[in-house]
């Protein structure tokens, strides 16, 4: 009994390895399955993507990988992005220590007890912040713009990944269509089951 029980068990095991092979199987090379296989390791389902955690940024590498034009594209806006970022370290650090130059200027001319002589030094720190921030203006104002240009750079960038990848999603979709058949014939296993053990007593 053991043995025919032992024989039904590893023939319906088997049975449904098949069927979930074929079940998995990808009709249609796309990024996304492409994407799932070049993240290092196994991936289990419901679980975040390695490099970056996103499933949108997967699926744009893997069509960067095979195309010329994305790949300038994406170099020339890396390069934009690091230059951006070392134009405005160079101005930013000046601006920076001359400011905290001032406020710790300031902070330190309060221990000064003769009132009068407070007066007299904040009057001059005072001045010649006014004087540095009116000739710093420009630099800000041109500071702003390039910040909220870099800013405007990565929003449409995300956009653009985004609309790139979306047919990529559809055509993965498509090429695995979900069906309620393999579901109603599991449901009917697990009533017979069901059924079976509550006449058990």
């Amino acid at each position: 009994m053991k043995r025919i029980f032992f024989a039904s068990a590893l023939a319906l095991s088997l049975l449904s390895c098949r069927e979930n092979k074929s079940r998995n199987a990808p009709v249609v090379d796309n990024a996304v399955d492409n994407a799932e296989s070049s993240v290092s390791g196994s991936i289990k389902k419901n679980t975040r993507y390695s490099k970056g955690g996103n499933l949108v940024h997967e699926i744009y590498e893997e069509l960067v990988k095979n195309d010329k034009a994305l790949q300038e594209l994406d170099a020339r806006i890396e390069n934009i992005r690091e230059e951006t970022r070392t134009v405005l370290s160079e101005y930013s650090e000046v601006i920076y220590k001359s400011e905290t130059y001032y406020n710790d200027a300031a902070a330190l001319s309060n221990s000064v007890t003769d009132s009068l002589t407070r007066k007299q030094i904040e009057k001059e720190i005072k001045a010649s912040s006014e004087k540095y921030n009116t000739k710093t203006q420009t630099i800000k104002d041109l500071i702003s713009r390039i910040k909220a240009n870099d800013a405007a750079l990565h929003d449409q960038y995300v956009v653009f990944k985004i609309r790139k990848t979306l047919p990529e999603i559809e055509k993965y979709q498509n090429a695995h269509p979900l069906k309620t058949d393999n579901l109603d014939s599991f449901i009917n296993k697990q009533n017979i089951l069901l059924e079976e053990l509550k006449k058990l007593k």
